[in-house]
């Protein structure tokens, strides 16, 4: 399969300096970032720009706070081009739909998701804004249809569901799988770099930001064998998602299924 580059603008590739000694802006094109946290489903939306293009994009961004995204993103004088889902989510709507009305941007999520969306993307892909691109790698298990995406540039990744800090996400519905789960991790995000920078999708501890040396050597599930692994999520007993009932069929239309009556207008 050919690999996709998602971009409004043709990226250039500027000159890098040859030296181990130090980074500098040539060898590290300048980023800007934020971590955003929705408190009732501790979700954390990010949001990633090229400060040169001003393009931006919103990973997994959240209903309730749609507005303060859009507000952040005319704040930092930035220009919203893609609003990105790492899976179709059961715990929070997605807040892609208000901002493809408010911001005129465009929705991105795997094929594999079982969700809308104005562009669809597979293992290998990149979404690029600006300098700066986000290799889409699948990691399937807590759905068929999660992805991470990591910018090796930065030395980051986002996982998604897929890999929290000390932990994973469940693998009890939406055809979640705990092996397939521990193979992704294992995989693909196990055999980055030690010392990039992994950001997930939620905490439930206070927590912001994990390694991969960290959690390959401090993550409890994942540091144990595969049959332990699948023992310990079989045996998990978690309640029924709260939202699940709203969620899912709101994202699985790109949250336009809830979008607020006042932006409905823009429909």
């Amino acid at each position: 399969m050919a690999t996709k580059t998602i971009s409004l603008l043709l990226s250039v590739k500027l000159p890098l300096v040859q030296t181990r000694r130090k980074y500098s802006v040539d060898v590290v094109r300048k980023l800007i970032f934020r971590q955003l946290f929705d408190a009732g489903s501790s979700t954390y939306t990010y949001l990633l720009a090229d400060p040169g293009t001003r393009e931006c994009i919103l990973i997994d961004p959240v209903l309730e706070h749609a507005r303060r995204d859009f507000q952040l993103v005319k704040d930092l004088n930035l220009n919203l081009v893609y609003a990105v889902n790492t899976h179709m989510h059961a715990d929070h709507i997605t807040g892609t739909g208000s901002l493809k009305l408010l911001a005129g941007c465009r929705s991105v999520i795997s094929r594999r998701s079982g969700a809308q969306a104005d562009i669809f993307v597979d293992e290998g892909d990149y979404i690029t804004f600006g300098q700066h691109r986000l290799k889409v790698v699948s990691t399937p298990g807590h759905t068929s249809g999660c992805c991470s995406f990591y910018c090796a540039e930065q030395g980051m990744a986002f996982t998604g569901d897929a890999l929290l800090i000390r932990g994973c996400g469940r693998t009890d519905f939406q055809e979640g799988n705990p092996e397939t789960l521990y193979r992704s991790i294992h995989t693909k995000i196990f055999t980055l770099p030690d010392e990039t920078l992994l950001y997930p999708a939620h905490d439930y501890k206070g927590q912001t930001v994990t390694s991969v040396d960290e959690e390959k050597r401090l993550n409890p599930r994942l540091t144990r064998s595969l049959e332990e692994f699948v023992d310990i999520m079989n045996n998990l007993n978690l309640s029924y998602p709260a939202q699940i009932d709203r969620a899912l069929p709101a994202n699985k239309v790109c949250g336009l299924y809830d979008v607020p009556q006042d932006l409905k207008k823009g429909l």
